[in-house]
């Protein structure tokens, strides 16, 4: 297995690159008044992939459409996008917008359907599902409501879909530079055999190692990056 794959997470809320406290749209930390800026600076140091979230839309507080395509345009690098993509015509609207990966999250439990069309009409390669969770319950809505739904009822939906690449948070941890959460790692490791993005918490180079350990592909991470407790590129023994 190659070195898990860190991968730089540019959350947008009102125009601006922030990170948020358990995921409280009203808790949060400005890094770069930009987010075009913060993109920039992680390709800079090395990331050939982007995470871009958009929390308004994830919210229902708005949008921030032209800025994603901004950024689309001038990065140089893949971009995946998740937050409120909620209907196949937001999906292809982002796809348009030279987006390379969708990311779907509530959706994927609301609509299971809709996971299935999308990878149908545009390959495995452009869509992602992200669960966010409290435990193995997933969380949806912006992580504002409880599904009710466990992370063990979906996914063998999601691989019958063709789903290759699933993102899994722990929203308990997400923003708290506490550590990953070995034993939930290591359940959700079991739960999904494909590609395995994890974030939720992710601190130093302990959790890189604890990601080798479990084998997991990689991390979505932004607060130990930003504020410099994990090294960007994060270069393993």
């Amino acid at each position: 297995m190659q070195e898990p794959l860190i991968i730089p997470c540019v959350d947008i809320q009102s125009g601006r690159a922030v990170r948020l406290f358990e995921g409280d749209p009203d808790r949060e930390t400005v890094y770069f008044d930009s987010p075009l800026d913060a993109a920039r600076h992680w390709v800079g140091l090395g990331a050939g992939l982007v995470h871009l979230v958009d929390l308004d839309a994830a919210t229902g507080r708005g949008e921030n459409r032209a800025v994603i395509a901004q950024i689309t345009a001038e990065l140089g690098v893949p971009v995946e996008v998740g937050g409120g993509i909620r209907s196949r015509e937001a999906a292809e609207e982002l796809l348009r917008l030279g987006v390379d990966r969708v990311v779907i999250g509530t959706a994927a439990v609301k609509q299971p359907e809709l996971v299935r069309d999308l990878i149908a009409a545009h390959g495995p390669e452009r869509v992602v599902v992200s669960l966010d969770a409290r435990g193995l319950e997933v969380a949806t809505h912006g992580w504002a409501q409880g599904s009710g739904v466990m992370v063990a009822d979906l996914t063998p939906t999601l691989a019958d879909a063709g789903l290759e690449t699933l993102i899994f948070t722990d929203v308990t941890r997400d923003g708290t530079l506490r550590g990953l959460d070995r034993e939930l790692m290591a359940q959700v490791r079991q739960l999904w055999t494909n590609t395995l993005i994890v974030g939720g918490g992710v601190a130093n180079l302990d959790d890189v190692r604890l990601l080798r350990e479990e084998h997991i592909e990689g991390a979505i991470v932004g607060r130990a990056i930003y504020e410099g407790t994990l090294p960007f590129p994060a270069a393993l023994d």
